[in-house]
């Protein structure tokens, strides 16, 4: 069983950055797939970024491509989400979730393991 905590959510406005990270508990974290997904009020949850155990493979919505980048740190047992060119349509909660699989995980109901989420607000 694994624990994720997310960090660095916050106010920024459009344009701006933030740097996610989703720390997890646990040793074997280099066995897991990681995820990131969003949450905006009213709406369904939806798939941002996934990265395979080794970093090998990563896969991005459409909506994200070409600004945001899932990285991980198996060392630190840590997974990051950069985000960057930030609109006000990314304003939502995000998190980050965990599989035991070979491979990038893009739906949500495959992941078994979630964090508590961390709120990501752009001004406009």
């Amino acid at each position: 069983q694994v624990q994720l905590v997310e960090s660095g959510g916050g106010l920024v406005q459009a344009g701006g950055s933030l740097r996610l990270s989703c720390a997890a508990s646990g040793r074997t974290f280099s066995s897991y797939a990681m995820g990131w997904f969003r949450q905006a009020p009213g709406k369904e949850r939806e798939f941002v970024a996934a990265i395979s155990r080794s970093s090998g493979s990563t896969y991005y919505a459409d909506s994200v491509k070409g600004r945001f980048t899932i990285s991980r740190d198996n060392a630190k047992n840590t997974v990051y989400l950069q985000m960057n060119s930030l609109k006000p349509e990314d304003t939502a909660v995000y998190y980050c979730a965990a599989v035991i699989r070979l491979g990038v995980v893009i739906t949500p109901e495959a992941y078994a393991y979630w964090g508590q989420g961390t709120q990501v607000t752009v001004s406009s």
